[in-house]
């Protein structure tokens, strides 16, 4: 493959070549930055993908000399989740609307190669994340001070949590060295963001997120990593419960409120919803263990509950999904749903595994580092939302997995090359 003369993983040279590898590095910083930040989300990043590969075809035909496995088993799995969003098609006689949110998962290979072919410098995708971060925060708050109740920006509040989640992920285990300051803005602006998003199902995520940067920082001993958590969440906790427009604001007097109505028999509130749903789908699961009630359908599932039969305009019984990963696959899909689901998140997780023990780094950080984090950031988003539901986060999470693949392989063949010179 045509690169720098001292170095064969290099930055390709030839005219064509390195203006399709300086083009990757604007796409890697376009992909975080502007994902929430603009209303077409991951457009700009996708027609540089486009754009690049069409420049560079010969050199992504020549990246197939690297260490692909990792990208064969992703694209096995992507046929996987293609062929039973297909036959489940096939069988209900729906449209092919229904498993548009399941197609994206064609980009992972694509995108990983490409990668290997361009490599563009990681470090744009952490600026990237950064810009996002701090551009997502400003247009949050504009929203919310302009008298919305909960920021949305083009999307919903929950996606919106979510997926400024995923950018502190990158924020933190992308980071070059001695950049801890401007992490620490950005771990601000995404805090900030996730409060005027009001969302409660993204903790899981967020504690998580803090936990492994603890226990991955180079402190002396365990305790003075748990003494700085326990002092971050403490902090965290008495600001959230002290100010009033804080508990207000990530609606902990609303949980409450919820949870009176549920032990009342009233599912007619935000938590109750969910409890409702998560019956429903249990339910229908029972009843259609083997091919569920079709993809994208998990409205007809939710008419066996009776006010959604009685008043067919009811707004709870319209959300299209079930709130809950688990529920979504398993009333949909059924059995083999679930095992796809388990497929869709372990596969990947596995694949992160591997590529980050191969990576050279003594400590938790790197691309590989990220992808663990991205998988097990959904897992945990994944307890209060459908993260394959929705175009955004579904997009999201192929377009990353494909991109912490390529940038994994690319350092993993860069460490190995060291160690053999």
């Amino acid at each position: 493959m045509e690169s720098t003369a001292g170095d064969p993983l290099g930055v390709p040279v030839g005219g064509r070549p390195r203006a399709a590898h300086w083009l990757a590095q604007i796409g890697l910083f376009c992909m975080p930055a502007l994902v929430l930040t603009i209303p077409i989300n991951l457009l700009p990043y996708g027609l540089v993908l486009l754009v690049t590969t069409l420049m560079a075809p010969e050199l992504l035909w020549r990246a197939r000399h690297m260490d692909i496995q990792p990208i064969r088993v992703l694209t096995w799995l992507t046929l996987a989740v293609l062929a039973l969003g297909v036959l489940s098609m096939v069988v209900f006689e729906h449209g092919l609307r229904n498993v548009d949110n399941r197609s994206r998962f064609l980009v992972i290979p694509w995108i990983a190669v490409w990668v290997c072919a361009l490599r563009p410098d990681m470090r744009w995708l952490w600026r990237g994340a950064f810009a996002g971060l701090l551009g997502t925060f400003a247009l949050a708050l504009l929203q919310v001070l302009g008298g919305a109740p909960r920021a949305e920006l083009s999307t919903n509040a929950i996606v919106l949590a979510d997926i400024v989640v995923m950018l502190m992920v990158l924020l933190v285990f992308c980071r070059p060295s001695r950049r801890w300051s401007l992490v620490i803005v950005g771990m601000a602006a995404g805090c900030g963001t996730i409060i005027l998003t009001g969302s409660r199902g993204v903790f899981a995520a967020l504690l998580a997120l803090l936990v492994v940067l603890a226990l991955s920082l180079r402190w002396r001993t365990g305790v003075a990593r748990l003494s700085v958590l326990a002092g971050m969440l403490a902090i965290a906790a008495t600001l959230l419960l002290s100010v009033p427009e804080l508990r207000h604001q990530v609606r902990l007097t609303e949980l409450h409120s919820d949870v009176q109505r549920m032990e009342q028999g009233d599912s007619d509130s935000s938590a109750g919803a969910r409890v409702e749903r998560l019956q429903v789908a249990w339910d229908t699961f029972l009843d259609h263990p083997l091919i569920g009630v079709g993809v994208g359908h998990f409205d007809n599932a939710m008419q066996r509950v009776p006010i959604c039969r009685e008043d067919p305009q009811e707004q709870r019984c319209h959300l299209g999904h079930a709130h809950n990963d688990v529920a979504e696959w398993a009333a949909t899909q059924g059995v083999p749903g679930l095992l796809l689901l388990l497929a869709v998140y372990g596969v990947p997780l596995w694949v992160f595994v591997r590529l980050h023990r191969r990576s050279g780094h003594t400590t938790f950080r790197g691309p590989a580092a990220a992808g663990v984090m991205v998988v097990v950031s959904y897992i945990l988003c994944g307890l209060t939302q459908s993260m394959f539901a929705h175009q955004m986060t579904a997009s999201f999470y192929v377009t990353i997995v494909g991109l912490l693949t390529g940038l994994s392989i690319v350092e993993g063949a860069r460490h190995r090359a060291r160690n053999a010179r």
